[in-house]
């Protein structure tokens, strides 16, 4: 059994052929997704795309890029989105990207400090994006952790081992997509070898980072076969304990799933 913990299924090309989509991720071993928002507008999509299909659950959340479009958006409306479907498993995707800075670092980190809030006060998982950010993303998580019990997934980690081991000491999970198997991507895939096996998720992000020997492709759930693969080699273990290692991590991370 694999678990994605991230992709889009709202997103193109997958939305358009959502039931093919998943039946070739349930034939390839993929039981469960996690379909992720990043705005307010096309949450009503992953509600209902959730309700329809039993092996996929859903977020709510505003990706950093959408800050800007979405400052009223406070902690107690991320609740009662939330609250409005028990598959609604986490909180996100969140965070902060400084590398393109699409919406302006003081909105970033206003909107990141919302979500965190309403995380905490509800107890569901925060699922984060950080992109060149790693100082300010690190500061700002370490002192949630002190003052509240905060569940943290860094999704498709791509930052410096000193980062991932600093994270790592606060409580995080950290989730490996396609980017691992790029041949360019020899120090991140280092950095994971060392990282304990009870510490991984696995990811496609999909429709983006499409693994390596598909990379180009748009990518969808069922490619994750290909990272958990390589990750496994990796590891020295078995493609099934690496597997069942990283569905457990989502489930001590997410809860059960029904």
């Amino acid at each position: 059994m694999i678990i994605d913990s991230h992709c889009h299924l709202t997103y193109k090309p997958m939305s358009s052929s959502l039931d093919e989509t998943i039946e070739r991720a349930s034939n390839d071993g993929v039981k469960y997704l996690l379909t992720i928002s990043t705005e307010d507008k096309s949450f009503r999509n992953i509600l209902d795309i959730i309700e329809k299909y039993r092996s996929v659950y859903g977020t709510y959340g505003i990706h950093p890029h959408e800050a800007k479009k979405h400052l009223e958006i406070k902690s107690n409306h991320i609740i009662n989105q939330v609250r409005k479907s028990k598959k609604i498993i986490g909180i996100g995707e969140t965070g902060l990207d400084f590398y393109y800075n699409h919406s302006e670092k003081k909105d970033q980190i206003s909107s990141f400090l919302e979500h965190i809030d309403a995380s905490t006060k509800i107890n569901l998982p925060l699922i984060v994006h950080t992109r060149s950010a790693e100082e300010d993303t690190f500061k700002i998580l370490k002192e949630s952790v002190q003052k509240n019990n905060l569940k943290i997934l860094i999704h498709c980690f791509t930052g410096t081992k000193e980062f991932a081991f600093k994270l790592l000491d606060i409580g995080a999970y950290i989730s490996a997509s396609g980017v691992v198997t790029f041949k360019k991507s020899k120090e991140l895939a280092e950095t994971f070898k060392e990282i304990p096996l009870n510490r991984i998720l696995v990811e496609t992000d999909s429709p983006f980072l499409a693994p390596e020997p598909l990379r180009g492709k748009p990518n969808e759930p069922s490619y994750i076969t290909h990272t958990v693969r390589f990750l496994s080699k990796l590891k020295n273990i078995s493609y099934e304990k690496f597997s069942e290692s990283t569905s457990q991590n989502f489930f001590n991370l997410f809860g059960k799933l029904r």
